[in-house]
This record gives structure tokens, C-alpha cells and sequence, in this order.
């Protein structure tokens, strides 16, 4: 390694440091990590401690964790220690997948997430506030992201039909999120541009791809693959049954022979009358000469 790209590395890494330290100007400082990935299924530990000018530990103090920032936080984890206790207890409604990982009269007042989802992206805070000290609350301003990823799951696969024919939809789910390909017995087949259909502050990670001029008594496979892992399902959409085949031409038939019968009898019809008239003119006229 040259030495530019030492300096240049050495950089980064003091910047990565520095943007996971909060500190402010009456000594409390606050350090976490600016980024935490993880694998969906799996538990995950969100790295927060603190430490304050005092010399002795509060007493009391509550720890707090929230999805976001501000007034569209959502509260997920808080605890209370009283009367130096070395509990930090919650409440009995609170979910379950969040408890306290860290020793808070450590210092650290890290969170475990159990079964991690992909809807648990997004970024966390974690604060502690001082029961009975001006200095009320102390917040990690900068946040962790939480990133979860999975391999690529396929949601659904079917076919829908329109007045110009068939078209299948594969819904898939993934993250990073995946590319889909449609597979025929003639080889890949080229779908439409794939579109997110979920797409909010904690990334997208679902996608939606569809295949027009489906064919029945076809095989169609949708792959789905990321860095992951990859998932695919078949599609077969069935011809139309002799059966049916059958009934469909007999009532095309029947329907044939019954325009026929009726069509038979009008033109008869026709010629009885136009004979009956043609019969009352002669009489007529045979009247008139004698």
C-alpha cells in the first residue's frame, strides 16, 4: 500500500470513528456505531454505551431505544433502574424480541433483536435519561442503521388473464433486492422492467416482474437471485380439457343445425306465401275475363 492510499484509508476511518461518537459540551459523550447488518431469522445486537463527567453513577436512570428520530419516533424498548438497582426492568407488554444486552451501570445499554425482520430496517436511537439531574436525557443524535438481509423468497407466482391473452406476475421479496428472470423450456425469456412494490424509509425489498403472451400447456419458471441465494417456482398453465373441447364444439354445432333448421323453415315459409299469393292474383284475373 502506497502511502496516498494509506493517508487516504486512514481518513476514512477517522471519519467512520468520529461520525459514531456524540458528544456534547458538558462531558456527556455517547458512542455507537453508524451502521449494524444482519440476516433475517437471526438476532442482532445494536452497540450503544455512555459515559458522563460525574463521579458516581446516577441512581436512577431510564434507557430508551426508538425507530427514528423526533416526533415520528416509535418507542421500541425502555427500561428503569431505581435506587442503583442492577435491573433494568421493563414492562410486561413489552415485546419480547427486545431486551437490554448490555449492563447499564457499565455503561452499556446495548439492544438484542431477536428474529430480525426485514421490516426492522431502518435507523435506531438509543438514549438515557437521569432521574433528578439537570441534565435530563442524553441521545445518540446520530443513529445506527440497521440493515437486514435475505436471500431471495418468491411470494407468489400465477397467471391472469386479459382480452389479448395471458400474462404471468411473480411477486418476489429479498435484500438486497432481486433480479428476476423468466425461464422457458426455449430458454430465458425477457419480462417486463421489474418494479418495486414496497418502498419506504427502511429501503425497498420487494419486487414485482411480469411475463406477457403466456402460452397454456406451457411450463414457465420464475428465477429470482441476489448475493444471498437465489429461489425460483413454476408456472403451468393447463390447455383447455377435451372435455370441454368437446361440449364447446357439440354447442357450436348444435347452434350450427339449429340456424339451419330455422333458416329452412323461414325460406319455406317464404315460398308458401309467395305461391298463395301468386295463387289469389291468378283467380283474380280469371275472374275479371269470364
Amino acid at each position: 500500500m502506497d502511502t496516498h492510499q494509506f493517508t487516504n484509508t486512514l481518513c476514512l476511518l477517522v471519519i467512520l470513528y468520529s461520525a459514531a461518537i456524540a458528544k456534547d459540551d458538558d462531558g456527556w459523550l455517547m458512542k455507537a456505531p453508524t451502521e449494524v447488518r444482519a440476516m433475517e431469522g437471526y438476532p442482532v445486537v445494536l452497540p450503544c454505551s455512555f459515559s458522563h463527567p460525574h463521579h458516581t453513577h446516577p441512581s436512577s436512570m431510564h434507557v430508551v431505544w426508538t425507530l427514528g428520530h423526533g416526533r415520528a419516533a416509535t418507542v421500541l424498548f425502555r427500561c428503569m433502574s431505581l435506587n442503583n438497582s442492577q435491573l433494568c426492568q421493563s414492562k410486561p407488554i413489552q415485546d419480547q424480541r427486545y431486551r437490554l444486552e448490555g449492563n447499564h451501570r457499565n455503561h452499556d445499554v446495548s439492544l438484542r433483536i431477536n428474529s430480525v425482520t426485514l421490516k426492522d430496517s431502518g435507523r435506531y436511537y438509543c438514549r438515557v435519561e437521569i432521574l433528578g439531574h439537570p441534565r435530563k436525557s442524553f441521545e445518540n443524535t446520530l443513529g445506527t442503521r440497521l440493515r437486514v438481509e435475505a436471500a431471495p423468497r418468491i411470494l407468489s407466482l400465477s397467471a391472469e388473464g386479459t382480452e389479448a391473452g395471458f400474462k404471468a406476475v411473480c411477486h418476489v421479496q429479498g435484500s438486497p433486492l432481486p433480479d428476476i428472470q423468466w425461464i422457458e423450456p426455449d430458454g430465458v425469456q425477457e419480462g417486463d422492467t421489474s418494479f418495486p412494490l414496497s418502498q419506504d424509509a427502511t429501503g425497498q425489498y420487494r419486487a414485482s416482474s411480469q411475463l406477457l403472451d403466456v402460452k397454456p400447456g406451457r411450463q414457465y419458471i420464475c428465477a429470482a437471485s441476489n448475493s444471498l441465494g437465489k429461489d425460483q417456482a413454476t408456472l403451468y398453465l393447463l390447455p383447455p380439457s377435451p372435455e370441454r373441447l368437446t361440449a364447446k364444439t357439440s354447442f357450436s354445432l348444435l347452434v350450427l343445425l339449429l340456424a339451419l333448421a330455422l333458416g329452412t323453415k323461414l325460406l319455406l315459409a317464404l315460398g308458401v306465401g309467395a305461391w298463395v299469393i301468386k295463387r289469389r292474383f291468378s283467380i283474380r284475373a280469371s275472374s275479371v275475363e269470364h
